[in-house]
């Protein structure tokens, strides 16, 4: 091995030992509540779009898993975050997903959507948790203890987990959006209020996935 390849390699590793080092802090509550067998994350993705569902996530890893670069989903990039999702998804003990669409959000607004989901995506489960670590909400109506964590997505490897399953779900299903409802670009704002979806909106009208009560101010 010459110089150059003996560098890169001790780059490599003191790269590698940040991230674990990263990754230990990021597991505080994973071991606050390691009394606990099945530790689950929950977290939700699509609160503030015009148009879409609100999906949730639900992700009971296994004790002192190793998932290199996890991380709060809005800090990755998108080719990161399919990369992490499939991994979560191969890893975890378990998986949940809930999903609560437009019509819905307009019926019982978008809080109550988001537990809605959450609840779903905990009943998914295949093993029930004995405790919920959430990105900083109580959800109502369930009986497992629960921890609401604020910016947990950033401070919890069980909540980051769930982030990207949530995340990466509800992306995929915009850009099937944007291809059966052609002309708002969902795939490239995944129904968040840019300046093109508004101008698309205005243009076009809404279409059946977006909600009422969020484009009022538009059309």
């Amino acid at each position: 091995m010459n110089k150059r390849e003996e560098e890169k390699l001790l780059r490599q590793k003191a790269k590698l030992e940040k991230e674990r080092t990263r990754l230990k802090e990021m597991s505080v509550y994973e071991e606050k509540y390691g009394m606990y067998h099945y530790i689950c994350g929950v977290d939700e993705a699509g609160r503030g779009p015009l148009a879409g569902p609100v999906v949730a996530g639900a992700v009971i890893l296994p004790k002192d898993t190793e998932i290199l670069y996890l991380n709060d989903s809005k800090k990755l990039s998108a080719k990161r975050r399919e990369a992490l999702y499939d991994e979560i998804r191969e890893k975890a003990v378990s998986v949940g997903v809930g999903i609560i669409g437009p019509e819905r959000i307009d019926e019982i607004n978008i809080l109550n959507a988001a537990y809605e989901a959450m609840r779903l995506a905990i009943a998914a489960l295949k093993v029930k948790p004995d405790i919920l670590l959430n990105d900083a909400v109580t959800i109502p109506d369930i009986e497992i203890e629960q921890v609401p964590i604020i910016k947990g997505d950033a401070k919890s490897i069980s909540i980051a987990a769930a982030s990207i399953i949530a995340k990466v779900t509800r992306d995929r299903m915009m850009a099937e959006y944007d291809v059966s409802m052609p002309g708002y670009d969902f795939g490239k704002h995944k129904g968040y209020g840019t300046k093109m979806h508004i101008e698309s909106l205005k243009r076009l009208g809404p279409c059946p996935i977006h909600r009422r009560t969020f484009i009022k101010k538009f059309v």
